[in-house]
């Protein structure tokens, strides 16, 4: 949460951020007075920089609450990385759900977080708590530890000495983890059992549009992984290894 901005040298335009920072996960709506607290404005700064915002879509008024708008988030898809990533991935997401009938994902590393770029919802009753552009640990999904797995090394430090408990089967001891880590790169893949949530278990694998060059991951959620895992994983591979291809002519292409 960001602090000391309600001082008089702070810029109108890190105030909005602090007033846009205010909201995360677990405070998706905010009233006026938790806004300023939050963001560390007065109580009329907050006002008006929210009313403000609201009016260039930035945010969105429900009552005596608000939210982030929709504005946000469709400029945040023309982030450069984001954007290609998501429309070259778009063909493959839907031919493995086609292939599957599972949940897909497909997600990116943010500090210590999975982002969510992309999901499609499988047939099968499962409880998925993903959605896109949110964030979830990097530790409790399949997704997550793909990333984790080829992240730097002080990332998984940092990840390493806060592990959360989310669900009785989350795999807190940084040991047990890392030895995990290790198998992921060994073997290409992960895999999650009810870590995240009860009743839903994930495999995920990464995608490179090069050579060692970790930039995502693309996972399945399914209800069971005791039978059926190294079909999964071969339509994993097959499409993550097509997003890799088309990144990389993609890349190419925009270097000329």
């Amino acid at each position: 949460m960001p602090g000391n901005l309600s001082t008089p040298g702070a810029s109108v335009t890190s105030r909005a951020f602090a007033l846009l920072g205010a909201f995360d996960a677990d405070h998706r709506e905010l009233s006026l007075t938790e806004l300023s607290q939050r963001a560390d404005l007065p109580l009329p700064t907050a006002h008006r920089l929210a009313r403000e915002l609201v009016g260039l879509g930035a945010l969105e008024r429900r009552e005596d609450r608000y939210a982030i708008g929709r504005r946000l988030w469709d400029l945040g898809l023309l982030a450069p990385v984001q954007f290609e990533l998501r429309q070259v991935a778009a063909p493959f997401l839907q031919d493995l759900y086609g292939a599957t009938g599972a949940t897909v994902h497909l997600g990116e590393r943010d500090g210590d977080q999975v982002l969510y770029l992309d999901r499609l919802s499988g047939n099968a009753s499962v409880p998925v708590v993903s959605r896109i552009g949110g964030r979830l640990p990097l530790h409790a999904t399949g997704i997550g530890k793909v990333l984790l797995a080829w992240a730097p090394e002080d990332v998984q430090r940092q990840v390493l000495a806060s592990l959360t408990r989310v669900t009785p089967y989350t795999i807190t001891q940084p040991g047990r983890l890392r030895e995990q880590l290790r198998r992921v790169r060994r073997e290409g893949y992960a895999q999650t059992v009810e870590e995240m949530s009860r009743g839903a278990c994930s495999v995920a694998v990464p995608i490179r549009p090069s050579k060692g060059d970790v930039v995502a991951a693309l996972g399945l959620v399914v209800p069971d992984l005791s039978r059926g895992r190294a079909r999964l994983v071969s339509a994993l591979q097959v499409a993550a290894a097509g997003i890799g291809r088309s990144l990389r002519v993609s890349l190419s292409g925009s270097d000329r």
